[in-house]
């Protein structure tokens, strides 16, 4: 009975079909061969030709993508035009210029104290023709002298220099108000120094001619006004 039992069962198993994965299976290969065929089948972009190529298009790519278009960008702050700044000589020929150095005696400390390095200039008036001397400063051009070259004035040589000229001006406004100042000017030689002294003393005396001209007008009777 038993033994019935057992060939019986031999016999059922032996009437399913044995198929060659099964077989594999048995021993472990079908679990290699799937993989094989996910190989077979599967992608290649990680193999170093797949690389090559992906590199290669994406090259080549970039040397077609075309250039981009130049973009225009209006400034946020314009500048401003600039602006002309009247100075007062626009309507004066200039007579004289020379590079000095200008000092300023100062009374209560009793020395001098440099007032500023620029050009020195002598402008006569085209229409008054009286000559002024206007000295400003290097860069920031402030006036650091501004006064008629009047006959009072003493044009003296600076004690042990020959290249410096001591001068009284009792009203000059380089300040603002008119002030009474004691100026000492130094050239860079003695030749610049004797120039600047010619030019002083010619317009000091066509300034005199025509102070005594205005002085003489004046004590003429005035003109009689015209009824109407």
């Amino acid at each position: 009975m038993a033994n019935t039992r057992f060939a019986s069962q031999t016999t059922g198993e032996a009437e399913k079909p044995v198929t060659s994965s099964s077989v594999f299976s048995m021993f472990g290969g079908g679990a290699k061969k799937e993989k094989k065929e996910d190989e077979d089948r599967g992608d290649n972009s990680g193999s170093a030709k797949a690389q090559r190529d992906a590199a290669a298009a994406g090259k080549g790519e970039e040397e077609e993508a075309p250039e981009s278009e130049d973009v225009h960008f209006e400034p946020v702050i314009k500048l401003t035009e600039k602006v002309e700044t009247a100075t007062n000589e626009e309507a004066e020929e200039q007579l004289f210029k020379m590079r000095a150095k200008l000092f300023k005696f100062v009374k209560e400390t009793t020395e001098w104290k440099e007032r500023g390095t620029g050009d020195v200039r002598l402008l006569k008036h085209k229409e008054n023709g009286k000559t002024r001397l206007v000295m400003r400063r290097d860069k920031t051009l402030k006036v650091c002298a501004n006064h008629y070259i009047v006959p009072e004035m003493k044009l003296s040589p600076n004690v042990g220099s020959d290249r410096s000229w001591v001068w009284n001006a009792a009203a000059d406004v380089s300040e603002g108000e008119a002030e009474a100042v004691t100026l000492a000017i130094r050239f860079a030689n003695s030749e610049n120094a004797n120039l600047f002294k010619d030019a002083f003393l010619k317009a000091q005396k066509d300034n005199e001619e025509l102070f005594n001209k205005a002085a003489e007008g004046s004590d003429a009777p005035a003109p009689a006004v015209e009824e109407s």
